[in-house]
């Protein structure tokens, strides 16, 4: 199963400072779920707190310029202590910084997808945050919680886990009201108005979320076909019973198939009037569930960028299918009708041997 685990900063800091026993224990149960054959994602906080850790600042800051700075000084030391952790049980990591522009922009979508794609299967755990050093407002995701589920959409993820300091979701803020009680299942397809009053109180002090931002997390996720979870992240080991379908914390369930969702991304980046005729056994193999390649390409319609959706039609004109061209059409122009071994040779590159990949292509 693919698995976004987004664990906050509550979970991961202690007094101010990263929390080093709580970490090793992640590490190795990620380490463990990478091995029985999981494909992991994780979504990490504490960039900020390793960075006041390092200079001793303490925390309350709010200034944006000084919350980058401490980033810059934090993300390295909270990737060398997770690789270190990691390292420890055999699981080698990678570290992805990114920014709601990289997930926008159909070129940066496609170019941050196939990167995870080559992090699993190399059986990487991929360790993602923002990119705050030089994310500026307008293309700030702002939060951790909605940076997770965005990725959760990117990947493809069957399950997204917020972890944090608390059980999950309740109808009331369980810190005023004794008589609050746990959500179990949230299965309609809109969020109850109650709910979300109830998650909206103020951010903690080390983390810049809270519940709120954790509701509206899951609100995006669901949306893109991804099941949610908000649970407790004070036992690592719970990961492993979540994935399992375990009933701890609140689950949200996801209101499309992820297959829905990616072929309604697809189909809303369609460029009009352009696209590629491709021969019979081309044809044939995107019957059959197969990527198209460029050496089935025998005419190119018009101009288009890597990233773009364009239209693949059969030499007589007759559409057949919707895509997500991994080359633009200058590119196509060089590489149509040669073979995937011959594209490096040709553009000193490659970005794959498929023009479009079967999982970027919605038959009609």
């Amino acid at each position: 199963m693919r698995v976004v685990v987004k664990i906050g900063s509550s979970t991961v800091t202690q007094y101010g400072r990263l929390h080093a026993p709580r970490l090793i224990d992640y590490a190795k149960v990620l380490a463990q779920l990478l091995a029985d054959g999981h494909e992991i994602v994780w979504v990490s906080s504490g960039a900020v707190a390793a960075g006041r850790e390092v200079l001793g600042i303490a925390p309350g800051e709010r200034r944006v310029a000084t919350k980058q700075m401490l980033a810059a000084v934090g993300q390295p030391r909270l990737m060398a202590l997770l690789g270190e952790l990691c390292g420890h049980y055999g699981q080698r990591v990678a570290q992805v910084l990114l920014t709601r522009a990289d997930l926008e922009n159909r070129r940066s979508y496609l170019n941050a997808r196939r990167t995870f794609e080559e992090l699993h299967a190399h059986r990487v755990l991929a360790i993602v945050n923002e990119n705050d050093t030089v994310a500026t407002e307008e293309i700030r995701v702002g939060d951790n919680d909605q940076l997770s589920a965005l990725v959760a959409n990117l990947v493809d993820a069957r399950l997204l886990v917020l972890l944090t300091d608390q059980q999950g979701l309740y109808d009331a803020d369980p810190r005023t009201c004794p008589q609050a009680r746990l959500v179990a299942r949230v299965d309609s397809p809109e969020i109850p108005e109650p709910l979300w009053q109830a998650a909206g109180g103020r951010a903690g002090v080390l983390g810049t979320g809270g519940m709120l931002t954790k509701l509206r997390a899951a609100d995006i996720a669901r949306r893109g076909g991804t099941e949610v979870v908000i649970a407790s992240g004070e036992d690592p080991s719970i990961l492993r019973a979540l994935i399992d379908g375990a009933a701890h914390g609140t689950r949200f369930s996801a209101l499309t198939p992820p297959r829905e969702a990616r072929k309604r991304y697809i189909l809303g980046g369609l460029r009009t009037g352009v696209g590629v005729a491709i021969d019979a056994g081309a044809e044939q193999a995107l019957a059959q569930g197969k990527s198209l390649l460029g050496v089935g390409v025998r005419a190119i319609n018009g101009e288009f960028e890597r990233g773009d959706t364009i239209t693949v039609q059969s030499l007589e004109g007759r559409a057949l299918a919707r895509g997500i061209a991994n080359y633009s059409a200058a590119e196509l122009r060089r590489i149509a009708g040669r073979r995937s071994g011959e594209v490096e040779t040709i553009l000193g590159y490659d970005f794959g041997p498929e023009f479009i990949h079967r999982d970027d292509l919605v038959m009609l």
